[in-house]
C-alpha cells in the first residue's frame, strides 16, 4: 500500500508582506494557506510570520517556490498520510470580532446569543475569513454604520465575508465584485451557506462599470491598488453615504486621505499595524 504525501511550501515574511505573499501561493494552485506567528509553528523562523501553503501536486509547489524566489526564501516540506485533512480542522474555531459579529467554520457549533451576528466561512481559496487585522476592522466598522435598509458595495470582496456581515446586520443588498474569478465563486457559496444568496450579486465586473451610488462602500485592499482607484471609489458613494477603507498599514493613512480628500473623513480604526479609514459624503 502506498502512503500519499502531500507537498507544503513554507515561506517566512514580514507581517508587510503576507498579502502579497498569500496572493502568489493562491496563484500558484495553492488549496490553502495558514498564517502561523511566533504562538504558533516555526517559531525559530526569524521571521515574523510564516505561511505554510498546501499543494496537490510537488509541480504546483516547486512552481510556487520559483514564482516566490525573487524576494523569498521558501521550501517544501512533506506531509506524510491523510489525517491532516482533518487535524487542520482543530486550529479554526469560532472568533468574536466586535461586539456582535462571531465567524465560525461549518464544522464547529455555535450558541449564539441574542445580539450575536454569526457568519459562518470555511477556510477556502480566496482572502477573508476574519482572522486579518483588516477585514476585523471593517466588520467593526460596520456593527457602527449598518442601520438598516442601506445597499452595499463589495469592492476586492473575497470570500464576501464584508457583505455578508452588512447583510445579516440588516443592509438590503450587495453587490460583491472580485478580479479573482476564484474569489467571485467563493462568495457566492458563502452567501447561499449564511442565507443571503438572493441579496448578493458577486462578479468580476471592474468598479468603473458598476452603475449607481451605494449607503455604503467597502474595500480591503492593498494601498498601491486602492490609490488608483480612488476617483471610482468616491464617485460610488451616494449622498450621505460612506466608503470605509482597509488592507493599510498606519504609515500609509496620510497618503490615503490625500487621496480620497474629496471625501470628509470620518475617523480611524486600528489593529496593531493595520488601520481601517472612513470618509463621508456629506
Amino acid at each position: 500500500m502506498t502512503i500519499p504525501r502531500y507537498p507544503c511550501v513554507h515561506v517566512p515574511v514580514s507581517a508587510d508582506d503576507v498579502d502579497i505573499a498569500s496572493s502568489i501561493l493562491w496563484d500558484a494552485g495553492a488549496t490553502g494557506v495558514e498564517e502561523r506567528d511566533a504562538t504558533t509553528l516555526d517559531k525559530n523562523s526569524g521571521a515574523e510570520v510564516t505561511l505554510v501553503a498546501h499543494f496537490d501536486s510537488d509541480e504546483d509547489a516547486s512552481e510556487a517556490v520559483e514564482a516566490l524566489a525573487e524576494q523569498w526564501s521558501a521550501r517544501i516540506e512533506y506531509i506524510v498520510g491523510d489525517e491532516w485533512k482533518e487535524r487542520w480542522k482543530e486550529f479554526w474555531k469560532p472568533t468574536r470580532i466586535g461586539e456582535r459579529f462571531v465567524v465560525r467554520p461549518s464544522w464547529e457549533p455555535f450558541e449564539a446569543g441574542p445580539r450575536d451576528v454569526v457568519i459562518t466561512l470555511d477556510p477556502g481559496q480566496a482572502f477573508g475569513t476574519g482572522t486579518h487585522e483588516s477585514t476585523r476592522l471593517v466588520l467593526a466598522e460596520l456593527e457602527t454604520r449598518v442601520r438598516g435598509g442601506e445597499h452595499v458595495l463589495d469592492v476586492g470582496c473575497g470570500t464576501g465575508i464584508l457583505a455578508i456581515g452588512a447583510l445579516l446586520l440588516g443592509a438590503t443588498d450587495a453587490i460583491a465584485i472580485d478580479v479573482d474569478p476564484i474569489a467571485v465563486d467563493v462568495t457566492k457559496e458563502n452567501a447561499e451557506v449564511n442565507g443571503v444568496s438572493d441579496r448578493v450579486e458577486a462578479s468580476d465586473r471592474p468598479v468603473e462599470a458598476i452603475e449607481g451610488t451605494f449607503e455604503l462602500v467597502l474595500a480591503n485592499i492593498q494601498n498601491a491598488i486602492l490609490v488608483p482607484m480612488a476617483s471610482a471609489l468616491i464617485a460610488k458613494v451616494a449622498p450621505g453615504g460612506a466608503l470605509v477603507l482597509s488592507g493599510l498599514l498606519a504609515p500609509e493613512e496620510d497618503e490615503i486621505r490625500a487621496a480620497f480628500g474629496a471625501l470628509r473623513f470620518a475617523g480611524k480604526r486600528a489593529d496593531k499595524d493595520w488601520i481601517a479609514l472612513a470618509f463621508e459624503r456629506t
